[in-house]
């Protein structure tokens, strides 16, 4: 069985947890690991707070109001995508440079946890029409008995 979801949520802060919660939510109904849950959970709040963050729309003038999440569960893998209308990333450049200098510095430092916490991480531009795409999967675990394990 597969479960998928989106979602057009607004570049607020709120939007974060809000994303969050339906994520672990859909995750411990389908009866997945709590450990895996929790480090897709994770990375989903550093790429949503990336989107809320930098997610505006500035080359033409203005701030976009929106970005999206999609999530798919299927068979032994959830793959999640957050995309924006910002800017994205400079041409030619497909990802941040490197791990911040400073180990306990502030910002700089969601799209290298995501790769720690994912299996499988995508960080580019949305061609044609900018703005950024981070899309990230990771191999589920199942606790005993769980209703979408797959068979």
């Amino acid at each position: 069985m597969s479960i998928w979801w989106s979602l057009h949520l607004r570049r607020e802060a709120a939007s974060v947890p809000l994303a969050r919660r339906l994520l672990m939510g859909t995750m411990e109904t389908a009866g997945v690991d709590p450990d895996v849950s929790y480090d897709l959970s994770v990375a989903l709040s550093e790429a949503c707070a990336n989107a809320v963050e930098h997610g505006g729309d500035t080359a033409h003038g203005g701030m976009s109001e929106a970005y999206r999440v999609t999530a798919y569960l299927d068979g032994e893998t959830c793959r999640i995508e957050v995309a924006d209308s910002g800017p994205g990333f400079p041409a030619g450049r497909s990802r941040p440079l490197a791990m911040p200098s400073c180990a306990d510095a502030e910002h700089g430092r969601g799209l290298c946890l995501i790769e720690e916490l994912a299996d499988h991480v995508h960080i580019g531009s949305t061609p044609g029409r900018g703005g950024a795409v981070v899309s990230f999967d990771k191999t589920l675990k199942w606790k005993q008995g769980a209703p979408l394990a797959a068979v």
